[in-house]
């Protein structure tokens, strides 16, 4: 008996929407080119060994759910709104939003919502009705389809809705009386991809890739010439993934030095590196880091 064919191909689903340009930018980085028409919701990748589909994102969810996709990019938020049962590979930080209950600016929470016939509008049924649940209240919990921010104070005392700034909220005379959770788009797979060998190899290249460029987005290259007697005052303060590179220099006057920064901390570490000496600073953007 012939043996059985393992299936390899990946069944990717992309998001549509606001979340599509993050994605297709991130994975662009990583080498992967999608070819798309302004119509296709069929594209073809670059990479070898994938079927992609363009979905919108909670479709991304229920395909992942169901096992009918392997592989898709979601935001965290509707995972859990949907209790989703799903593997999570990778948190790409983008699309970052905040799920806020918010009340009008000048009421009082406990008073408007302690009270009989209080009513909770939002998209997010589930997460909202474990909140109202956990806050103690008797609310009524109905479902809004857009707009939410617009309902109060009128058809609603309260809202349960994402935000970036709170700027909308804001403008519509809103209050935040909690933050329920942080949302970013995240790389998520299906419970039985994982538990096929062949796709599981596949999703862990892919993730690797996806991941190299996130590592590169918050790091930047320090490059560095330093005397011998000053290259052990100089590496004691530069934060690196592992150790930094050190290589002598022609006639061995002194080490060149370079190291992955990461880039929130470049305007403290520079003059430190100055200050230890340090000369000939060169700082640059890599495409990817693989640890």
């Amino acid at each position: 008996m012939a043996p059985q064919q393992i299936d390899k191909t990946i069944t990717l689903a992309i998001p549509k929407g606001r979340m599509y340009d993050g994605v297709a930018r991130l994975m662009s980085d990583a080498g992967i080119r999608i070819r798309t028409s302004s119509r296709d919701y069929r594209p073809t990748l670059s990479l070898p060994g994938f079927d992609v589909k363009i979905l919108k994102p909670r479709a991304v969810i229920e395909m992942l759910d169901l096992g009918a996709r392997d592989l898709g990019f979601a935001g965290e938020d509707w995972v859990r709104e949907d209790d989703a049962d799903l593997v999570e590979l990778l948190d790409t930080g983008m699309d970052r939003v905040r799920l806020v209950a918010a009340v009008p600016a000048f009421s009082d929470e406990y008073e408007l919502l302690g009270r009989d016939g209080a009513i909770v509008a939002s998209e997010y049924v589930n997460i909202s009705r474990r909140w109202i649940e956990t806050r103690g209240y008797g609310a009524r919990l109905i479902r809004s389809y857009g707009a939410t921010e617009v309902l109060p104070p009128e058809d609603a005392d309260c809202i349960i809705d994402n935000t970036a700034t709170g700027a909308t909220l804001e403008a519509n005379n809103l209050r935040i009386i909690d933050e329920l959770m942080v949302s970013t788009t995240r790389l998520y797979a299906s419970k039985r991809a994982m538990e096929n060998p062949g796709k599981r190899e596949q999703i862990e290249r892919f993730t690797l890739l996806i991941r190299s460029v996130l590592e590169a987005r918050v790091r930047v290259m320090l490059e560095l010439n330093v005397s011998s007697e000053k290259l052990a005052d100089v590496i004691e303060i530069l934060p690196c993934m592992r150790q930094p590179t050190v290589a002598p220099m022609h006639n061995y006057d002194g080490f060149a030095v370079k190291v992955a920064v990461p880039r929130e901390q470049l305007t403290q570490v520079i003059p430190l590196i100055k200050q230890r000496g340090g000369t000939d600073i060169i700082v640059t953007n890599p495409g990817q880091i693989v640890p």
